[in-house]
């Protein structure tokens, strides 16, 4: 029923907004507009006008004016382009041919070309525009995203394993410098084991005094190799490093120093060495990087050694959940050395957690390295599922039974 105050307009109206609803909640519909936004979908860019003299915005500059076929975008161009929209510079849309797309659905609904068809018509463009459109277009945006999220969290994890996996160089004495100008070259020694042994700061503008006391460092502390980190004013270090004229033995490395930073104001880093400052602690990183890379980058939040592209842009926890597990497979495809291995390392074993971790480490300060496997049984709260699943991981060097420094379980004892 109708009041008198409702117009035959309104009345047709409302009745446009049923249908518009109608037509949007059809499946058939749906399918054939995703089909046609996968296919035919461009993804266009338009600055934002009040935006194109900011200084963020002039990287985004190749996106002012942008368009490609959506389904021929590469992962790290659409990556970009929505980085460029989270951050007010351009807006991103998906686009189709409206007119091919509402005569489809025209053909699908109107059957004749009665007196209605005019209305229903109406009903097809305001559900296409204002319901259809924004919808599918968002939706497969975001399963290309999901998508381009995958392949960047793949390049990223493969990136991280290689990382991870680098050679160690073994036992050796280090001599670690951290590259600086204004302040300073931090300089420390570090024995066979990685522990610190002396720490210094030499200036590269003060060369006769720096490579004088490189060179008494190095006989004093028999350095057999030098790591120096990669950042400012590396290739000066190691020029001047050079000149000391060191033995022939003694090799020079550049390191990669990403994310040492991080770690030397971690409290895993304060922890180890609280009586030294963050500088000091980020030039111990960088020898203990050389020395195995593994072992000390495990310590480091995986984001932070810079191997991924738009990291901040991805599903975060499918990042996270991808990288522990990158670095637990390489963790227990090399294996740890029970009596060395940090808490940080140990955590990373399977069947190992944080809590088992600690109690390895606390044992092992207490009732000194181990000298077999079965004695890791001993460790309070290590019970007999965790021991099963987590000791062909663990290494023992020098023990009395070789197979305990190999990948043998004890069950294959016999066996091998």
């Amino acid at each position: 029923k109708f009041t008198k105050e409702v117009d035959s307009e309104t009345a047709f109206e409302g009745a446009r907004h049923i249908l518009a609803e109608w037509i949007n909640e059809r499946r058939d519909i749906r399918n054939y507009l995703r089909n046609q936004y996968k296919r035919h979908g461009m993804i266009r860019s338009k600055a934002i006008k009040s935006k194109l003299d900011a200084e963020k915005s002039k990287k985004f500059r190749d996106y002012f004016d942008w368009s490609e076929s959506l389904d021929r975008c590469p992962s790290h161009r659409l990556m970009a382009l929505l980085r460029a929209e989270k951050e007010g510079v351009v807006r991103v849309k998906i686009e189709i041919d409206d007119d091919r797309a509402i005569s489809h659905i025209s053909s699908v609904i109107i059957r004749s070309k009665s007196e209605s068809a005019v209305q229903l018509y109406n009903a097809i463009q305001d559900a296409y525009k204002r319901l259809l459109s924004p919808v599918i277009s968002n939706e497969v945006l975001a399963n290309y995203k999901k998508k381009a999220d995958e392949k960047a969290i793949a390049v990223f994890a493969k990136n991280l394993e290689q990382l991870l996996l680098q050679a160690p160089l073994g036992e050796k004495n280090i001599l670690a410098l951290d590259p600086g100008f204004r302040t300073g070259c931090k300089l420390v020694c570090l024995d066979k084991n990685g522990n610190l042994q002396h720490n210094d700061t030499i200036y590269l503008h003060k060369e006769k005094e720096a490579i004088g006391k490189i060179r008494s460092l190095s006989n004093a502390y028999k350095i057999e190799s030098i790591a120096i980190g990669n950042g400012t004013a590396s290739r000066e270090t190691e020029a001047l490093v050079k000149k000391t004229h060191l033995p022939k033995s003694v090799q020079i490395f550049s390191v990669n120093e990403a994310g040492a930073s991080i770690y030397s104001a971690s409290k895993i880093a304060r922890q180890e060495f609280p009586k030294y400052d963050v500088t000091v602690r980020g030039a111990i990183s960088i020898g203990r990087r050389l020395a195995d890379p593994l072992a000390e980058l495990v310590k480091i939040d995986p984001k932070s050694i810079g191997v991924g592209q738009y990291q901040h842009d991805i599903e975060q926890t499918l990042l996270k959940n991808e990288l522990q597990t990158v670095v637990e497979r390489c963790v227990n495809k090399v294996g740890v050395n029970v009596n060395t291995a940090s808490h940080s390392l140990l955590q990373y074993v399977s069947g190992i957690g944080a809590r088992l971790a600690e109690n390895i480490v606390q044992y092992r300060i207490e009732n000194g390295p181990f000298t077999e496997r079965i004695e890791i049984k001993k460790v309070p709260r290590l019970g007999a599922k965790a021991y099963e699943q987590a000791v062909a991981f663990l290494r023992i060097k020098n023990a009395k039974n070789p197979l305990d420094d190999s990948a043998v379980h004890p069950e294959s004892y016999a066996v091998a």
